[in-house]
């Protein structure tokens, strides 16, 4: 099933992701918390730093270039920039990632988008020309991927452990690229 963007369905998820992480990671133990699927992968804390970084300085900011009729392309988004950026609890992390996601839907909804808004193009540094309907499209998958990411992370805590039950479960199984 292909849909186009519905507001109101992008909304439904992009409300619910923070309340389902913070549901998901809080008070959990480093053992989950922490977990990686090796080097070079990211644990579910530096998932929720990478949400927090996103927040502040891609979907909004893209969406705004894009509603004022830039030319120039997006401004580049460092996808690694929580190592250097966040500090502080879990619980802190989740907080503030709730809080900037309630801010920029806030905002997102003071717009009153139209089709001929969402239709709007612009300028992607890699991609090229993308619309806003495809950008807040993204924003949604994106929440997606990353909480499937933190389960499958958490989930090879216990990849050895589960047994033979390790062949029926998919989630242990490495993402295909």
């Amino acid at each position: 099933m292909n849909k186009e963007l519905e507001i109101s369905d992008a909304f439904a998820i992009l409300e619910r992701t923070p309340r389902a992480l913070a549901e998901l990671l809080r008070g959990l133990p480093d053992t989950w918390s922490r977990a990686t699927e090796g080097e070079g992968t990211w644990s579910p804390r530096d998932v929720i730093g990478h949400l927090i970084h996103a927040e502040l300085t891609d979907w909004m900011s893209r969406t705004r270039h894009i509603l004022a009729g830039e030319t120039r392309p997006f401004d580049p988004f460092d996808r690694e920039a929580q190592f250097k950026e966040q500090s502080g609890t879990l619980a802190e992390l989740l907080e503030c990632f709730a809080d900037l996601r309630q801010k920029n839907l806030t905002d997102l909804k003071l717009m009153d988008l139209s089709p001929t808004d969402l239709a709007r193009t612009g300028q992607h540094p890699d991609f090229g020309q993308v619309t806003l309907a495809q950008l807040l499209a993204t924003w949604v998958v994106h929440d997606l991927d990353h909480v499937v990411q933190i389960s499958r992370t958490m989930a090879k805590v216990y990849k050895t452990t589960v047994g033979p039950w390790n062949a029926y479960l998919s989630v242990l199984r490495d993402r295909e690229t």
